[in-house]
């Protein structure tokens, strides 16, 4: 095995950030019009060149984050952090990676900005010349018809970063949007360690797993996806409400969730935790755990609503993703073969089959949130770690799930689980071949997922071989 210093791991992984990230320039995911001429298109084999610099700089990345991860329990936090920042740096100025979700974002902000309603319609109604014009027109295909599936405080940031970059002109607007992903990133590091510490965890450890991950770099940072904005609040809510201070940490769940809606889950965790600790009989502290952090968020929710003016659409657009196929999602999967199956023995409608599949999905999905909540509540399991577990089984029992729909619970788990524990070593091996799936442009190939399969074999390799007497 290849042993180096901290430094060494850290340069090696900021060799392979600035390599990905270069790579970008050619092979990321570019603008449709760029009035800037900077991020545009190049010929066929620039960017054939570009995504192989950009895929190995992606493997330098991987490399350096798992060899870290030998030595982050005993690294100081100082050292973590400016390896995190280190690895950081690259992407600040990269284009777009591995998603064009950002131009949904801009254009969305745009929409607000306009006086559209996000939740009735698309960017494609944005004019092509006037304000999110030229983002509207880098939507992916299936986007640009689609009402928003988040909630009002996040499109209220769009909306800021799109009047401040004159309309939404997309250099500055994506780099506005990487600022608020950047943000997030600051808030995720800070719950970490503040969940990690009240835990007696090491905190470089938790900042290892849940914040230099290159999962989270690659789209938070360099995707600048709002799951990180939504896990950051989400977090930072756990640490208040951990700390006593529910009806805080319950206000920023709720605005997590007005972020996007998962966060909502945490709620449930926090409401456990307030209910051990309230006085009474057993039914009343229950009771109040089950209403009182749910009053407060919901509360947060009216209010964001009302302030932004962007109206309550947001209810019901919360199953548009779900009706994009994606091949992560087992549920839609299995439910799509079923329904094929069946449609070719008995002539049925499959569609109809893969939705019930999905709704079982869900069924079994809260099940299991509901039997850790009960675990968390007789003092059983940690309710962060639960809330972590809660959440993988929501993602990995979704009708549609996407990479970085990970880092939901892998943030939450990294605070309060054993790097040497199962979930952590599963979670490194998924962190490990997952950023492959994607390729620098947002496009899923078919490679990707040769390239994934191949990465993951690969982590359970090199976990096993950790764990082994020969391997140390």
């Amino acid at each position: 095995m290849w042993d180096m210093s901290a430094v060494g791991y850290r340069r090696l992984g900021a060799a392979g950030s600035l390599a990905a990230a270069a790579g970008g320039w050619a092979a990321g995911s570019l603008p449709a019009r760029d009035p800037w001429n900077l991020w545009v298109p190049h010929g066929t084999a620039t960017t054939a060149a570009a995504a192989v610099l950009a895929y190995a700089g992606l493997t330098l990345l991987l490399a350096a984050w798992w060899w870290y991860g030998r030595i982050a329990r005993e690294a100081p936090v100082r050292e973590t952090l400016t390896t995190l920042a280190w690895w950081t740096a690259p992407l600040l100025l990269a284009p777009p990676l591995y998603s064009a979700d950002v131009y949904s974002y801009i254009a969305q902000g745009a929409m607000v900005l306009e006086g559209h309603d996000v939740y009735t319609a698309g960017p494609a109604v944005l004019d092509p010349g006037g304000p999110g014009g030229d983002a509207a027109a880098s939507v992916g295909g299936h986007w640009t018809h689609t009402p928003a599936p988040y909630g009002p405080v996040f499109l209220v940031l769009a909306q800021a970063v799109t009047w401040l970059t004159g309309g939404g002109t997309i250099v500055p607007a994506v780099l506005g949007m990487r600022l608020v992903a950047v943000a997030s990133l600051a808030l995720v590091v800070w719950a970490l360690r503040n969940l990690a510490r009240d835990r007696g965890r090491g905190e470089s450890g938790a900042l290892w797993l849940g914040a230099l991950n290159p999962l989270l770099l690659m789209h938070v940072v360099g995707g600048m996806h709002n799951d990180g904005l939504m896990t950051g609040l989400m977090l930072a809510g756990a640490v208040w409400a951990l700390r006593g201070r529910w009806v805080v940490g319950s206000a920023l769940i709720g605005l997590a969730a007005m972020v996007k809606s998962p966060a909502a889950v945490a709620l449930l965790f926090v409401g456990v935790a307030v209910a051990r600790t309230a006085t009474g009989p057993c039914a009343r502290r229950v009771a109040k755990g089950l209403l009182a952090p749910g009053l407060v968020a919901a509360a947060v929710a009216v209010a964001a609503t009302l302030l932004t003016g962007t109206g309550f659409g947001w209810l019901r657009t919360q199953g548009v993703a779900g009706t994009i196929h994606t091949a992560l999602s087992a549920t839609s999967d299995l439910g799509l073969a079923l329904g094929e199956l069946l449609h070719l023995l008995l002539g049925t409608d499959p569609d109809p089959v893969k939705a019930a599949v999905q709704r079982l999905g869900l069924a079994v999905a809260l099940a299991l949130i509901a039997r850790l909540a009960w675990r968390s509540l007789r003092g059983r399991t940690d309710p962060v770690h639960a809330l972590g577990l809660s959440l993988l089984a929501l993602v990995a029992l979704s009708p549609m799930v996407q990479p970085w729909y990970l880092l939901w619970g892998l943030t939450a788990v990294a605070a309060t689980a054993a790097r040497d524990g199962r979930v952590t070593r599963v979670l490194v091996v998924l962190s490990l071949a997952l950023p492959y799936e994607t390729q620098p442009s947002g496009h899923t190939p078919a490679y990707g997922f040769a390239l994934a399969g191949a990465a993951c074999l690969l982590g359970v390799w090199l976990e096993r071989r950790e764990r082994s007497p020969a391997g140390v």
